[in-house]
């Protein structure tokens, strides 16, 4: 499924596996991208799998998550969270593999993609634009995390 001719020698892709959990969150708490504090646990990636989403993980040869690409759907559009790569492994066009087999999934689906960037993140904003994706307007996110309260 995820081809790897392009990929730098030390690395591959693959799909996630529920035991990765624990290394994945590392990497996510680890480089600003999530976890469980924010509502991002084992059972939820596992039900987004089960709804038709991916997790994809690009690892080092060691086993060492280097970076992730969690897509999720709502059957009308596809959400790509959590994707970034660690700092000593960035600027080696991992981001652009990873991306693409993330698109290549994406269209697969059939639905939109649709990203989230920081306004001041301008290397993952120059990536995305390259990619094809555009700038949807002048739209503020806004969310409630827990909403027991």
């Amino acid at each position: 499924m995820i081809a790897g001719k392009f990929l730098p020698e030390g690395f591959r892709l693959r799909n996630f596996e529920p035991g990765d959990f624990t290394a994945v969150e590392k990497f996510w708490n680890e480089n600003g991208l999530g976890g469980a504090h924010r509502g991002d646990d084992a059972a939820v990636v596992e039900q987004t799998l089960k709804a038709g989403g991916h997790l994809l993980l690009l690892v080092t040869d060691d086993g060492m998550v280097a970076g992730t690409s969690w897509m999720t759907n709502d059957k009308r559009r596809t959400y790509l969270h959590h994707f970034g790569i660690a700092d000593p492994f960035r600027r080696m066009g991992l981001a652009t593999f990873l991306l693409k087999a993330s698109l290549e999934l994406a269209r697969a689906d059939g639905y939109q993609i649709k990203i989230e960037v920081h306004r001041d993140n301008l290397p993952a904003q120059l990536l995305y634009k390259k990619a094809g994706f555009t700038y949807l307007g002048d739209y503020d996110v806004l969310i409630i995390r827990n909403t027991c309260d």
